[in-house]
């Protein structure tokens, strides 16, 4: 069962073109659907990632630790949790989980860590957009 931490939920399905030739959800796809699910999070937290780009602010994924441990397979939904855990200087780390609706299966486990950076310089941002820290800080205070 997963813990009780402030978790966003957003719903996917496996497509066609996700899978391999036997039908199995692909390793990439899943990355796909955390990338979405992350800007659905960022929503829920209050920017849209269009408006943080007209910011001048861009989220790379600097670090990625993955774990896939059942197979997704075509028709199949899921749903992607993702939480922002906390801040560590200029990386903004966030754990998602694919798991079966019900959160009863785990399908795949990732942290990851994002960097602000300047568009288009590619500097680092060491303060990050008042939008973005306010969405944030919303995040961080949110409960299941």
């Amino acid at each position: 069962m997963l813990p009780s931490t402030p978790w966003l939920n957003y719903p996917v399905r496996v497509q066609p073109h996700q899978t391999d030739y036997a039908g199995v959800a692909w390793h990439g796809s899943y990355l796909a659907w955390l990338e979405e699910a992350r800007i659905d999070c960022l929503r829920q937290g209050g920017i849209e990632f269009a408006d943080l780009v007209n910011l001048g602010c861009d989220l790379p994924v600097v670090r990625l630790e993955a774990r896939y441990l059942q197979a997704l397979q075509f028709g199949q939904t899921a749903c992607v949790r993702t939480r922002f855990v906390r801040q560590e200087k200029v990386r903004l780390c966030f754990d998602q989980w694919v798991v079966s609706p019900d959160l009863s299966l785990i399908y795949f486990q990732a942290s990851l860590q994002l960097v602000p950076l300047q568009r288009p310089t590619g500097k680092i941002l060491r303060i990050l957009p008042q939008p973005l820290a306010a969405a944030l800080h919303k995040l961080g205070q949110q409960s299941d």
